[in-house]
């Protein structure tokens, strides 16, 4: 009879992965980490980013497009952008800035780290710097200052009407600049159009009115930014093709345009069941630009893209261990974890989001289902289902069996959006955190970047010291 854990999983899914199969021991190995050895040296809880991941995605990408535009002989060039936002780590810039790719930004403080960056040599005045977001007086400043200071490539994607007159105000030369469209949300969305952005209808007489006849600016780029990421269903496609027909539009009045950045990202590995043809949605895209383009006569634009989640998420992981079971009634069992979800992995609570949740050792074992809850005295720190099920199924607890589990593929946002090393919701210290590199012999090395938290951390926060 199937009844163990490793049953479980082999019946439902596909399994090993690429990047998750289970040893003799039965236990769980991510990549080329044994996570059981990682809970062994370090403990739990623990953070970790596993840095080979990040220059594979990116190289994945960068040959599927150039696969795909041999393929349709398109003629532009393409532009591999990563969207600090996901994660600001120098760590993590320097692994994707290996991979010979450019940077996009969202805040004034990106900036500073772009100037960090090149002091250091990563980058140079010809990687671009895309500047979106709603700018500031001190993100302005910024913008001007890299732009100034001789990088050829900061090209500021105009957000609203006033941001022109801010942006040139203090310049000394003619500087390039993109605009960003404001698309249309999902129909499921609680409004109807980005607040980001300027209107599809707006944007011909924006440029006529404002752009065209000033000597300080060119426009060089359309921005197209789905927020809900690129997935083959009928909306994204009707955004898209609505983005062509403006692009056509201010292409035959605006020769100095040349560049269109289809942003909004890929999805990234949310389960064991997750099926995304990445190849396909490329091959669509360059497709549908290339016909657009060529039934209007014009000439197709260089191709941006600015991958977050894409280029990050998949490198990062959150293992712990379960401390003890707590049976609230008849059917409900309480796997209480040594964190907080709310703290470690906020986008679980904020926006229901799921990770890859597996555990790692004892997949032998017979298995049950549970909900998992976090440390904090709050109602919400708790995490109840897997993204293929509404349940979350674990090897049985056993009091004198420690069961250990990871969430995989949470490398983007979770740092900064929980606070990284500042309060956490109860006081629930930051884990540790360790860095997974690989060196010249291909073996991996292991770094710890951040201790866990301690009470005279969050003492001295608080004032108290």
């Amino acid at each position: 009879m199937n009844t163990k854990y490793i049953d479980l999983i082999n019946q439902t899914f596909d399994f090993p992965q690429e990047e998750f199969k289970v040893d003799t021991a039965k236990n769980l190995h991510f990549h080329d980490i044994d996570t059981m050895k990682l809970v062994e040296e370090y403990g739990t809880p623990l953070k970790f980013t596993y840095l080979p991941k990040i220059s594979e995605n990116i190289q994945k990408a960068k040959e599927m497009f150039a696969k795909s535009m041999r393929k349709h002989k398109y003629k532009g060039k393409y532009n591999y952008c990563y969207c600090t936002k996901s994660s600001h780590f120098k760590h993590i810039l320097d692994e994707a800035l290996k991979n010979d790719i450019h940077i996009e930004t969202s805040s004034a403080f990106d900036i500073n780290i772009v100037e960090s960056l090149k002091k250091d040599g990563k980058i140079s005045d010809r990687t671009f710097v895309l500047c979106n977001g709603f700018k500031r007086e001190e993100y302005v400043k910024n913008i001007q200052s890299l732009i100034n200071s001789g990088h050829k490539n900061c090209i500021p994607i105009i957000d609203n009407y006033e941001e022109i007159g801010l942006l040139t105000e203090g310049l000394r030369k003619k500087i390039n600049i993109g605009i960003r469209i404001a698309s249309e949300e999902e129909p499921k969305f609680e409004f109807y159009t980005s607040r980001l952005g300027i209107g599809y209808k707006n944007i011909v007489d924006f440029y006529r009115r404002e752009i065209k006849e000033n000597s300080k600016v060119s426009l060089k780029m359309l921005h197209f930014f789905i927020n809900t990421g690129i997935k083959d269903n009928a909306y994204y496609w009707n955004e898209l093709n609505k983005c062509l027909k403006v692009y056509i539009s201010l292409k035959r009045i605006c020769p100095s345009l040349d560049s269109l950045n289809i942003g909004g990202g890929f999805p990234i590995k949310n389960s064991l069941a997750f099926d995304y043809d990445y190849e396909y949605m490329i091959d669509e895209i360059i497709s549908q630009i290339k016909l657009a383009c060529e039934e209007a006569e014009v000439q197709v634009p260089h191709i941006f893209t600015e991958f977050g989640s894409y280029t990050v998420g998949e490198s990062g992981g959150a293992i712990y261990k379960v401390l003890y079971q707590k049976k609230q009634n008849d059917r409900e069992k309480w796997n209480m974890i040594n964190s907080s979800f709310i703290t470690t992995l906020p986008d679980s609570w904020a926006i229901n989001k799921r990770f890859v949740l597996l555990p790692l050792n004892r997949w032998n074992d017979n298995y049950e289902r549970v909900l998992l809850g976090g440390l904090t005295c709050d109602s919400d720190d708790y995490y109840n289902s897997d993204q293929h099920i509404n349940a979350i199924y674990l090897p049985t607890y056993k009091e004198d069996k420690p069961l250990y589990i990871g969430f995989f593929n949470t490398g983007a946002y979770q740092e900064s959006l929980g606070g990284y090393g500042g309060l956490q919701h109860c006081l629930i210290p930051q884990p540790q955190h360790i860095i997974i590199s690989k060196n010249s012999e291909n073996k991996l090395e292991y770094k710890v970047f951040k201790e866990k938290q301690t009470a005279n951390d969050f003492l001295k926060i608080l004032g108290y010291e």
